[in-house]
């Protein structure tokens, strides 16, 4: 869920382990929770909450997680409390780190968050400080092996998508955020199985940083990233082509 780099395409593309499926499908059940308990709990009349349901759909999130989500954000299940917050700053190298929080906890939230930074060679910025380096954009990553870009374009443009690029083994197509939900409900009608779908915070430049300063960086999303309170990690990173990521402790 990070579209942290043009990494993290790669990243997904390669599968997500156990224990990081297991972290995602935390995420997804607070984002559907809190959806439902503040729009109701059918899809077709809470468009906030159709978006959630998608997405979790898309990553292969099984249904019944997904109704459990729901009703335990409409109360059925008992209900949680929860706050949406955003947290921005720089990682090293001057990186921008944006980073959405649903906490049930904001004072814990904001402690680990701050604590993340300051320990990792980054520090947080005030509101506003780093939102304006990026787009909010719908962003649907597939498999070039199993998919033709071809077939997908012919697809999503008529649905309304914006671009569909592919690069580095994944055909990504972007939309407009309000487009979103119709162009991906298009594309999996189509029996098109994405590798990930969200509605994300895409960096309007990126910055290319040297294999040392990548490590920090990604040290700092390890860190935002593992946080139960922490939903998204975005950043405007470029990593050298031959970095890998996950070889970051």
């Amino acid at each position: 869920m990070s579209g942290h780099s043009k990494w993290s395409t790669i990243k997904h593309a390669k599968g997500i382990a156990d224990a990081k499926r297991g972290q995602l499908f935390t995420k997804f059940i607070k984002e559907i929770s809190i959806a439902a308990k503040m729009g109701g709990g059918d899809p077709n009349s809470n468009p906030r909450l159709r978006t959630a349901v998608l997405k979790a759909r898309a990553a292969s999130m099984p249904k019944d997680n997904i109704e459990r989500a729901i009703k335990k954000g409409t109360g059925e299940l008992g209900a949680t409390s929860y706050e949406e917050l955003v947290y921005e700053g720089y990682a090293p190298g001057g990186i921008a780190v944006l980073v959405d929080v649903l906490t049930d906890n904001k004072n814990r939230a904001a402690a680990n968050v701050r604590n993340y930074f300051t320990k990792n060679g980054g520090n947080l910025g005030t509101s506003g400080s780093v939102s304006r380096m990026f787009d909010r954009k719908g962003v649907i990553e597939y498999d070039a092996e199993k998919v033709s870009e071809d077939e997908i374009m012919e697809v999503a443009l008529e649905a309304g998508a914006d671009d569909i690029v592919t690069e580095d083994g994944v055909v990504t197509v972007t939309t407009d955020p309000a487009s979103f939900d119709s162009v991906l409900e298009v594309l999996q009608g189509k029996g098109f199985e994405s590798l990930s779908a969200e509605v994300s915070m895409v960096p309007q430049v990126y910055t290319a940083v040297d294999a040392d300063t990548a490590k920090k960086i990604q040290k700092l999303i390890n860190k935002l990233e593992e946080d139960e309170d922490v939903q998204n990690v975005y950043t405007t990173v470029e990593y050298p082509d031959d970095f890998d990521p996950d070889s970051v402790a």
